[in-house]
């Protein structure tokens, strides 16, 4: 049963608590309410697309309490310090260079080398965010593809159960997601329009543009083939060849000369924790042996288990 916390101080006391023990919590911003988890924690971020039944391993927005705690983990031009003095605390999410420093999950940012970063312009989310002194991702709380929730009823609606608390504020005063504008090229891309207007945004910095539909992945939304390792996948393997390694589901994974299990005991949401670290990992390892390539046990297509489909299909597409 999902708890409904008040949004004083025990209340957010009692959510940051969750937070840094791994747990889920919808709280408010000033945009819509979103489903918080410790960006480092990677089993925390992974049970996000589980509750969201989110079918794609799209990079979070990770929300900080102040734009100093948020240049920590990115690296910040002229342009993002002048958009955060101007818009922050609001509704305006900067992608930015990450520092290699970052102890940010690869499942948070999508494996990317940037990360979504925001201050929200709401009492409590910054209180909360203080107090857990972590990044903290958060999508909306809501189920995929429904509408976004603005009052803790429509996360309960949707999350009940499958989160751990829910810190109510009332409802939220914007309604409207935050723009995003990725900052990591010469020219400012608006990837996604919201609650900062592009009128506004160009009234700071010189010069934005509006990204195209098949843009490349900074914010969700990925294009058929990204970011794929260097050797071949081979998906729904049941058998390993002499010149493959096995990334590997479960405890009946077949021999091979180099395996490494995404989760030796079948858990989905291990799996999904491990996937960008042991995608990258067995890709050096078996280039490094001279293998020909991966083949790749069958992952059940069920909960997160879709996301990872999604992400291995992607992986495996032919690339031009």
């Amino acid at each position: 049963m999902t708890e409904r916390l008040e949004s004083d101080e025990a209340g957010i006391r009692r959510a940051a608590a969750l937070l840094r023990a791994g747990g889920l919590v919808g709280f408010a911003t000033e945009t819509v309410y979103g489903l918080g988890a410790d960006a480092t924690n990677a089993r925390a971020v992974a049970r996000i697309f589980e509750a969201k039944e989110r079918p794609r391993f799209n990079p979070l927005i990770c929300h900080f309490s102040s734009a100093d705690a948020a240049f920590l983990h990115v690296v910040a031009d002229a342009r993002a310090e002048a958009l955060a003095a101007a818009f922050w605390p609001g509704p305006l999410t900067l992608v930015l260079p990450r520092r290699d420093s970052s102890p940010v999950s690869a499942i948070a940012a999508a494996d990317l080398p940037s990360l979504a970063v925001r201050v929200p312009d709401h009492q409590v989310a910054r209180r909360l965010l203080e107090l857990v002194g972590r990044p903290v991702a958060a999508p909306s709380a809501n189920r995929s593809g429904r509408v976004s929730p603005t009052i803790a009823d429509h996360v309960l609606a949707d999350l009940d159960g499958r989160i751990d608390a829910v810190l109510d504020s009332g409802a939220t005063r914007v309604g409207l997601e935050s723009s995003v504008l990725d900052l990591t090229g010469p020219i400012a891309v608006l990837l996604r329009p919201g609650g900062c207007t592009r009128e506004a945004i160009e009234a700071v910095i010189d010069e934005v543009s509006v990204a195209a539909a098949d843009t490349a992945v900074r914010a969700p939304g990925m294009l058929r083939s990204h970011y794929a390792p260097r050797l071949k996948l081979r998906l729904g393997a049941v058998a390993v060849g002499d010149d493959e390694a096995l990334l590997g589901f479960g405890p009946d994974a077949p021999p091979a000369r180099l395996t490494i299990n995404l989760s030796a005991r079948g858990d989905l949401i291990e799996a999904a924790a491990n996937f960008f670290g042991a995608l990258r990992r067995i890709d050096e390892e078996a280039t490094a042996l001279g293998l020909a390539g991966i083949a790749v046990s069958p992952i059940p297509d069920q909960g997160i288990g879709v996301a990872i489909n999604d992400r291995l299909g992607r992986a495996a597409a032919p690339r031009f």
